[in-house]
């Protein structure tokens, strides 16, 4: 166990990451025109920022959505969402208004774009323009990603498009639309391709920004319906081939799917802080009610262990790219559920104060309207389903218990990767990183039993993850063979529900393992047993009552985090108020 009279050891933080939090500057400082009051204002106006935008210009903070061989600093995916954490920590309309909705538009053309359209995508964004993305509609559509935009083949070789979205985010400002197009009028996985508009349009047909669309969160990010009509495009638009649209997105919004909870669990965070303030507050020994303990150290327990699951998943796009498909995915599935439940245990400990509006803790009811907009919603989780529950037959009959624990560099945040490449993404894989990586702490653990009750508990805690992927393995083998609905009934979704709770649990037990040595409290067993704890919870797996001195040292850190001013994640950055 961690000595707790010894200073906190954090993991360093990126320089750049460290200079946007300071010059964000205090959020409580009412006079900060970045801080809450000023976010605040501008989300009830329902308006950008401008102040807060033009900070960011000036920080060139595009260049974080180009690869630094294109001149922009996007060198891996881990750094970039640290980089991002502030801002995201105080307003998710700004974080996704301002750029990263341009990262998303740009990553099919790093991903799979020639080098003309890559250089000119790169001179447009670093130049301080914006691309924004039109997705193709999908089942159990929101209005982002319901209807859609074809494109019909011209004889010259070039496109002719015609459609319409309803909403598509910075349409009025956008220099560059990148769109999954339908190009066949079959349904299957070669009906769309990836079109580029530039902003030089063509001198015939018509783009028409349409009204406003206003949403019920994120109300400082613009949306605006869009149509296309008879609208031309040459033949080089075209990103990659015809018909791989569908394969496209299956590879590049990998990055989505892990670097979305991953900076947007720093908004909820900063709920934590708060809740940590009201417990604390006219309190003599500045110590919470012994009732709100649980519910403290629980929410921080889990954003521990969505961290755990979201830098997992952002650093094995650079040491694993061809076997990250599936873990990006169970990232965005699993954690917008787990945030949510935590948002709601943490309104118990706000009470009232979680309806103000103020600049105190008006946050708590900003966050709540914006995590569904912000791609947390019922569409965003339908999409992962769709790619996981597919591969569950496969992975339970040819993965599990079979494949080879990855290299330990995976679970050691704020350790060197190698530069991430977006052209090794794959939408296929063989093998399942993390339940490797469950098997092998289990098996450590188990002869560690006698180390202390904590590392004992942990032991209990990882076999009993174990007997799940088990019984797992057994039901999911038996889904094989079914097609269509079949292969999507009730049983087949609450398996995917199950496995990726596994997954959470065996990122927990990579980080801690991967901890150990640092005199960090991520040493310490007491928050791996917690986090797997109430994921066992979730699972109606049998749990043992906790050791006495679990929440005790939990509740340690976070006090003590609260006073330092320090962030409730993985990495327990410094923060500017």
């Amino acid at each position: 166990m961690r000595d707790p009279s010894a200073p906190a050891r954090t993991i360093g933080e990126p320089e750049r990451a460290a200079r946007l939090e300071a010059a964000l500057g205090d959020p409580f400082a009412p006079d900060n025109p970045h801080g809450h009051l000023a976010l605040l204002r501008a989300d009830e106006a329902r308006e950008v920022p401008a102040a807060t935008e033009a900070l960011l210009t000036e920080a060139g903070l595009a260049a974080e959505f180009v690869p630094r061989h294109l001149g922009g600093r996007l060198t891996d995916l881990e750094e970039l969402a640290r980089v991002l954490r502030p801002l995201f920590r105080r307003d998710l309309a700004l974080g996704y208004g301002f750029g990263i909705t341009s990262l998303f538009a740009a990553s099919a053309v790093w991903t799979a774009g020639d080098e003309r359209q890559r250089r000119a995508l790169a001179e447009l964004l670093l130049g301080g323009g914006r691309a924004t993305i039109v997705h193709r509609e999908v089942a159990h559509a929101n209005a982002i990603l319901r209807n859609e935009v074809a494109a019909t083949p011209r004889p010259d070789g070039g496109w002719l498009l015609n459609g319409r979205k309803d909403a598509v985010i910075n349409a009025h400002r956008a220099d560059a639309f990148v769109m999954y197009a339908r190009t066949s009028p079959e349904e299957g996985p070669h009906s769309h391709s990836v079109l580029v508009l530039g902003p030089d349009l063509p001198g015939t047909g018509e783009l028409r920004r349409l009204e406003r669309v206003e949403m019920p969160g994120m109300r400082g990010a613009h949306f605006f319906g869009v149509e296309w009509a008879d609208l031309p495009l040459p033949a080089d638009a075209l990103v990659g081939a015809v018909g791989e649209g569908v394969a496209l997105a299956l590879r590049s919004f990998q990055i989505s799917h892990c670097l979305i909870p991953g900076t947007v669990l720093a908004g909820v965070d900063s709920v934590l802080r708060l809740a940590v303030r009201a417990a604390t507050e006219d309190r003599p020994d500045g110590r919470p009610a012994r009732r709100w303990h649980k519910v403290l150290t629980g929410v921080f327990a889990d954003l521990l262990a969505c961290d755990s699951m979201a830098v997992t998943g952002l650093r094995a796009m650079s040491l694993l790219p061809e076997e990250s498909y599936l873990l990006g995915a169970a990232v965005k599935y699993t954690m917008p559920d787990l945030l949510r439940e935590d948002l709601e245990e943490l309104a118990t400990v706000l009470g009232g104060r979680g309806y103000d509006r103020g600049p105190l803790y008006g946050g708590f009811q900003k966050l709540v309207r914006d995590l569904p907009v912000a791609g947390l919603g019922h569409a965003g989780t339908a999409v992962c389903q769709a790619v996981l529950v597919p591969q569950l037959p496969a992975l339970a009959t040819t993965a599990w218990f079979r494949t080879p624990e990855p290299p330990a560099e995976l679970f050691r945040p704020g350790a060197p990767l190698p530069a991430f490449d977006h052209h090794r993404l794959a939408h296929s894989g063989t093998d399942d990183l993390l339940t490797a990586t469950l098997l092998g702490v289990a098996g450590r653990l188990a002869t560690r039993r006698t180390a202390g009750p904590l590392t004992a508990a942990l032991a209990v805690l990882a076999d009993t993850f174990v007997a799940e992927l088990r019984v797992l393995r057994a039901r999911c083998a038996a889904l094989a063979g079914r097609t269509g609905r079949a292969a999507f009934d009730p049983q087949a979704c609450a398996l995917a529900d199950r496995y990726a709770l596994v997954l959470a649990a065996a990122a927990v037990l990579g980080i801690w393992e991967g901890q150990a040595g640092t005199g960090s409290f991520l040493e310490d067993p007491a928050w791996a047993v917690l986090a797997l704890s109430r994921i066992g919870r979730r699972l109606g797996a049998p749990v043992a009552e906790l050791p006495a001195e679990v929440v005790p040292t939990v509740l340690a850190e976070v006090l003590g985090r609260y006073r330092e001013g320090r962030s409730l994640d993985l990495y327990g950055s410094a923060l500017a108020g």
